[in-house]
């Protein structure tokens, strides 16, 4: 929702115009940053957009983080991300190896669902004391005991889950190009704060070449947030 003056005048720019044409075509970088310039010293169209990627990160981690493992904390920062993307307006088209990468994940799962069925009839064979079943390859498997068959069931479910996680994620970013905001927008004092705080190994966010371009922020203290340090 915007405001009703808003809302007029983004009317007005529309008329006359194609869905082609750009709305603001009399409006250029260099006259928008006089603008703002006018209305806070050194304000420019990338300083509000990296103060803004930067406050929706920092909100929304906060916000949604949660008690959990590794992973859980990585796809809620990434959704965070998603959403600081999508406000830059940071699209892509969807790759073209897109519809394999899920389609393999969906086949892996189902590979994975079978194979607990298989452990659960051991498991119950096993409870009554009795050798499992010969295997879907026709060999002959491992005499376990129930309490190795739970772990390995355990095991498996977990290999489900995130493999689930990891295809919901692909889904979700398909169209996004979360590279971009965080490259140069959002502010990475956030990114390290927020994965000390949760024990989140930074690796599993940036990578080496981020890590390079941003160890001038690693020794931020694991409090730090940006919410607070702007109001300074």
């Amino acid at each position: 929702e915007v405001e009703p003056l808003v809302y007029k005048a983004i009317g007005q720019f529309q008329a006359g115009k194609s869905k082609t044409d750009d709305l603001f075509d009399e409006l250029d970088t260099s006259k928008l940053n006089t603008h703002l310039k006018e209305l806070m010293a050194g304000l420019t169209a990338k300083v509000f957009r990296t103060y803004n990627a930067s406050i929706t990160l920092d909100l929304m981690l906060s916000k949604e983080t949660r008690d959990g493992d590794v992973p859980e904390k990585v796809v809620v920062y990434q959704q965070a991300n998603k959403e600081v993307a999508i406000i830059c307006n940071h699209q892509r088209t969807v790759s073209k190896s897109h519809g394999a990468q899920v389609e393999k994940l969906a086949v892996k799962i189902e590979e994975l669902r079978e194979q607990i069925k298989e452990l659960n009839i051991d498991l119950d064979r096993a409870k009554k004391g009795r050798t499992p079943l010969m295997g879907s390859d026709g060999k002959r498997k491992r005499n376990l005991t129930p309490e190795a068959l739970e772990k390995k069931i355990m095991q498996t479910q977990g290999k489900i889950e995130k493999m689930e996680r990891d295809m919901q994620t692909k889904e979700d970013m398909k169209t996004v190009a979360l590279g971009t905001s965080k490259i140069n927008y959002m502010d990475p004092r956030i990114t390290v704060a927020w994965c000390k705080r949760h024990d989140v190994p930074i690796e599993k966010i940036f990578n080496k070449s981020l890590l390079a371009k941003f160890a001038w922020a690693m020794d931020v203290d694991p409090e730090f947030r940006f919410c607070s340090s702007t109001d300074e």
